[in-house]
């Protein structure tokens, strides 16, 4: 298997990445308020299988196309970059909506298989995790090097460890501090909004590396 050779780069996009609010972590974040930590846990366990699950269809659609292509290369890295632009700009608009919707989960208490469940659409669905697979995973791959399937998979895999680690821990803090989150859906509203100005700034950053390949080639 050939292992990347900027792989410890990619961690620190992938971490700036996850520790964002994006659907996923205020997915796991409204759990956690409404039921607690045991429900978040299975919650975020679902997810980041079905996160995995999305980078592996991404690596086998997009792999042997980048592996031919600079063209698609390019094109990954403007579409990306302008989406997850339009993605933040979305959350920090509508951060009042986002806000209330975390707070009102209904009455019934899920079982730990509907949390895993529930958390696996929302990880496999997720436009922010489309969206850094297809964009921003592919620059960290070395495609002289070949076998980008396989690598994109292994960046695939490690973001989902990282994101269980991340995610769960969102997941217990706001078990342990449910009602002080509850209880001023401001503060909800900023977790929405931080979580946009990041993936704005990661979009902007996307098509600034796009620009300057387009300038060196």
């Amino acid at each position: 298997m050939v292992i990347p050779s900027r792989i410890f780069e990619y961690i620190i996009a992938a971490m700036v990445i996850i520790l964002a609010p994006g659907p996923s972590v205020l997915f796991v974040i409204a759990r956690a308020i409404a039921w607690g930590r045991k429900v978040a846990v299975f919650t975020v366990a679902g997810n980041v299988t079905g996160a995995f699950a999305l980078s592996s269809l991404v690596a086998f659609g997009l792999g042997p196309i980048l592996s031919r292509s600079h063209l698609a290369y390019s094109a990954v890295q403007w579409g990306g970059g302008g989406y997850l632009v339009y993605l933040g700009v979305t959350a920090i608009r509508a951060r009042k909506i986002h806000a209330a919707d975390m707070r009102n989960q209904g009455t019934v208490v899920p079982t730990f298989w509907r949390s895993a469940r529930d958390g696996f659409w929302v990880g496999a669905l997720n436009p922010k995790g489309l969206v850094f697979y297809a964009a921003v995973l592919p620059q960290f791959i070395d495609i002289d090097r070949g076998h980008v399937t396989s690598q994109l998979l292994l960046l695939g895999a490690l973001f989902s460890i990282l994101a269980f680690i991340s995610d769960g821990s969102w997941g217990l803090l706001a078990g342990t501090a449910r009602i002080w989150l509850a209880s001023d859906e401001k503060r909800l509203e900023k977790l929405r909004a931080t979580g946009g100005i990041v993936m704005v700034i990661l979009g902007l950053l996307v098509i600034a590396s796009a620009v300057r390949d387009l300038i060196t080639t």
